[in-house]
C-alpha cells in the first residue's frame, strides 16, 4: 500500500510539473503573439449604452456611419501611425457623425471618443482569433457605456471587409502577413488553415508540426493564478 501510495504521489508531482512546464510555455507563446500584434494593429471599439434592445441597434448604426465615413475618408495604403493621427486629426467629425446618429433615433446619450490601450479578452473575427491582452483601439463609447461592444481591426483595415460568412477575405488576410511575424500570423489561423498554409512554406512537410496556441485555455489557466 506504501509503495502505491508513493507511486501515486509521484505521477501526481509529475502530473503539476507538466501542467506548469505547458502553461508557462503556452504564456510565453501567447505573449510573443500578443506582442507583435499590438505593435503592428489598431481595434475600432464601440460601446452601447446598456443592452437593451434599442441601445444595442444604436451601437450598430454609430458603427456602420463612423466606419463609411472612415472608408471613404481615410488616405488610401495609410499605415498604422498615419492612420492614428488621421483619427486625432479629425476627431470632431467622428464625433459629430456618432451625435447624429444619436439624435436621429431619438436618444441625447452623451458620445466620449479615445485612442487608448484597453485591454481585450480572446475574440474571433471571421475565422480568426486574437489572443487575449491590451492592444491600442480607437474607442466610441456611447452614453454610460453599459452594454455589450462591437469591434474590428480597423488597421489593417479589416473592418471594411465582410465577415458574414465567417471568413476573412484572402487578400485581406495577405495584408495582415505582411505587417505579422509568420508565426504570429500562423496563429491567428484556423488549426487547419495554419497546417495547410505551413505546409506550402515549407515545400511538401507532413503537416503542422508546431503546437496551436490555445488562446482561451492560457486564458483561463491565467486566471486561475
Amino acid at each position: 500500500m506504501k509503495k502505491e501510495q508513493i507511486f501515486l504521489g509521484f505521477l501526481l508531482a509529475l502530473l503539476c510539473t507538466g501542467t506548469v512546464f505547458l502553461w508557462i510555455s503556452s504564456a510565453r507563446t501567447v505573449q510573443a503573439v500578443h506582442d507583435d500584434l499590438s505593435d503592428h494593429i489598431l481595434r475600432f471599439h464601440v460601446l452601447a449604452n446598456s443592452d437593451s434592445d434599442e441601445d444595442q441597434t444604436l451601437k450598430l448604426s454609430v458603427k456602420t456611419a463612423v466606419l463609411n465615413y472612415l472608408e471613404t475618408a481615410l488616405p488610401e495604403n495609410a499605415d498604422l501611425e498615419s492612420t492614428k493621427a488621421f483619427l486625432a486629426a479629425h476627431e470632431a467629425e467622428i464625433r459629430k457623425i456618432a451625435e447624429d446618429q444619436i439624435a436621429s433615433a431619438g436618444f441625447d446619450y452623451s458620445v466620449s471618443l479615445s485612442l487608448e490601450p484597453w485591454y481585450f479578452p480572446t475574440k474571433s473575427y471571421g475565422d480568426l482569433t486574437f489572443p487575449c491582452g491590451t492592444y491600442e483601439a480607437f474607442r466610441i463609447v456611447i452614453g454610460d457605456g453599459g452594454g455589450k461592444n462591437w469591434w474590428c481591426v480597423l488597421y489593417p483595415s479589416l473592418c471594411f471587409v465582410d465577415v458574414t460568412s465567417g471568413i476573412v477575405p484572402e487578400d485581406s488576410r495577405e495584408e495582415l502577413r505582411t505587417i505579422l511575424d509568420e508565426d504570429t500570423y500562423e496563429t491567428l489561423l484556423p488549426a487547419e488553415t495554419a497546417s495547410e498554409s505551413q505546409t506550402e512554406t515549407a515545400g511538401g512537410a507532413d503537416g503542422d508540426t508546431r503546437p496551436r496556441i490555445r488562446f482561451r485555455l492560457v486564458e483561463w489557466l491565467a486566471s486561475l493564478l
